[in-house]
């Protein structure tokens, strides 16, 4: 038994191979400009992905190894300096082949006391985090991202984002944090989201003209997170001009900005 317990202590952590990695690297704009450290590190972060997550592909659609490699990569991107501890509460990766439909239900209370209303409905979707579930995917999504790295939007780290954000088990736009950091986080943060907020709500319907990053930033804190997050990865330049300090955070959280 003595034996067998050393043994398990000394399993080697998985591994992708070199070849591999190399190619689907290449073909990952912000995986292609880390140096070699930081490449390093994702690798083995994405090899612990694949040894730990189920990668379920629906509708029909097939994923090679080469694509499962690379939504594992895209995944534990925002995890290079967090680590493994981000994966942790859930097990799968749901795959479609394209945008999915979900259906919502929430009740509201009525005018009347004790009179419930019940709202139904369908949303289309690219991503979903579920807190203490799956991640879902649009694969079509992940590749117009990866094809076009650099206009903000990386629905994978959208995700993931959520993913962090929901470890401490409130998901409110702030990640588990050392407790000083936490603080000036959430200050620096909340002062963004609202003023970005009273941008949004005086644009008068021009469908976010002239917003600095995507409307739907305004959906909540944890969405402002999450869609900052993407700019982070994809636009880092537009985000640190629309909001310095928020870039700061996230620049400390993820590490550099790949493409900046």
């Amino acid at each position: 038994m003595l034996r067998w317990l050393r043994g398990l202590r000394a399993r080697p952590d998985p591994l992708i191979d070199p070849e591999r990695w190399r190619r689907v690297a290449t073909g990952l704009p912000w995986v292609a400009a880390l140096d070699a450290e930081r490449d390093a590190r994702l690798s083995s972060l994405a090899a612990r992905f694949l040894a730990t997550k189920a990668i379920t592909p629906v509708d029909d659609l097939h994923l090679d190894d080469d694509d499962r490699c690379a939504l594992a990569a895209l995944c534990c991107l925002p995890l290079l300096e967090f680590g493994a501890e981000g994966l942790h509460g859930w097990s799968e990766l749901i795959v479609y082949p394209a945008a999915f439909r979900v259906e919502r239900r929430h009740t509201d209370a009525g005018d009347v006391v004790g009179l419930d209303v019940v709202h139904e409905g369908d949303d289309e979707l690219i991503g979903e985090a579920w807190d203490h579930g799956p991640l879902v995917l649009s694969w079509a999504d992940v590749r117009a991202d990866i094809a076009d790295p650099t206009a903000g939007f990386c629905v994978a780290a959208h995700e993931m984002a959520h993913k962090l954000d929901a470890l401490d088990g409130a998901m409110d736009g702030t990640p588990p944090l050392p407790r000083a950091w936490q603080r000036t986080w959430a200050r620096d943060f909340q002062r963004a989201y609202d003023a970005f907020v009273e941008t949004v709500d005086a644009d008068l319907g021009h469908a976010g003209e002239g917003m600095a990053i995507d409307p739907y930033a305004a959906e909540s804190p944890e969405e402002f997170f999450a869609v900052c997050t993407e700019y982070h990865f994809g636009a880092p330049d537009l985000l640190r001009e629309a909001f310095p300090d928020v870039a700061t955070h996230l620049a400390r959280f993820y590490g550099p900005a790949p493409l900046a």
